[in-house]
């Protein structure tokens, strides 16, 4: 298992970034937050999970050991891979979904694309008592990646994630005219997940 790497940022995307480690360039999905956060030649240190199948192997990466093992846990439930799992942690901050398992808050949960009320009570049932106490986390600590502009990259981000395009073009249009100023790639996607997640 890779539980960790540390290196030389080569190429930062909207949902996935390439870390040189050793003269190896590992391609690591990660949230758009986490991406946001790195920047091309920096140094990046991720906590990471590598999803094993017969004909892929996938590397996960996150800016906490606390989201890694979020990820890894909500996959634990029946229904539940590593594309709705991302999608989760992209949509609310490890805590928030704690706090939705443990209260039962349903509606919360089937804000991810590709979580239904079955889904989100399956959640709720197989995890309550196994999500543990809520972690005090540092929010929104990291800067805006300059990426320049294009809504149409958020919108592939969004679609990527699981919405469908009419919701992604939505949020989209929702959240700049709600804030024209909201012009880097990165901060209307956060603006659009926010739109998009629970409140």
């Amino acid at each position: 298992m890779i539980a960790s790497l540390h290196g030389t940022v080569q190429h930062v995307g909207l949902d996935q970034v390439v870390v040189e480690v050793g003269g190896v360039g590992l391609l690591t999905h990660t949230t758009p937050g986490t991406a946001a956060a790195l920047r091309i030649g920096g140094s990046a240190t991720l906590s990471t999970t590598l999803v094993v199948r017969e004909d892929a192997l996938t590397l996960y990466g996150f800016g906490t050991a606390d989201e890694r093992d979020l990820f890894e846990l909500v996959q634990t439930v029946s229904g539940v891979g590593p594309r709705i799992a991302l999608a989760m942690l992209a949509v609310a901050s490890p805590d928030q979904i704690r706090a939705a398992i443990a209260g039962g808050d349903v509606a919360a949960l089937v804000k991810t694309p590709g979580i239904g009320k079955k889904g989100a009570e399956r959640i709720v049932l197989e995890l309550k008592d196994k999500v543990g106490p809520l972690v005090a986390a540092d929010a929104a600590d990291t800067a805006p990646a300059p990426t320049g502009t294009g809504h149409g990259q958020v919108s592939e981000a969004l679609i990527g994630l699981g919405w469908s395009a009419k919701q992604a073009d939505d949020a989209v249009a929702k959240v700049t005219a709600a804030d024209p100023s909201l012009t880097e790639v990165s901060d209307l996607l956060r603006a659009a997940l926010r739109q998009l997640g629970p409140s």
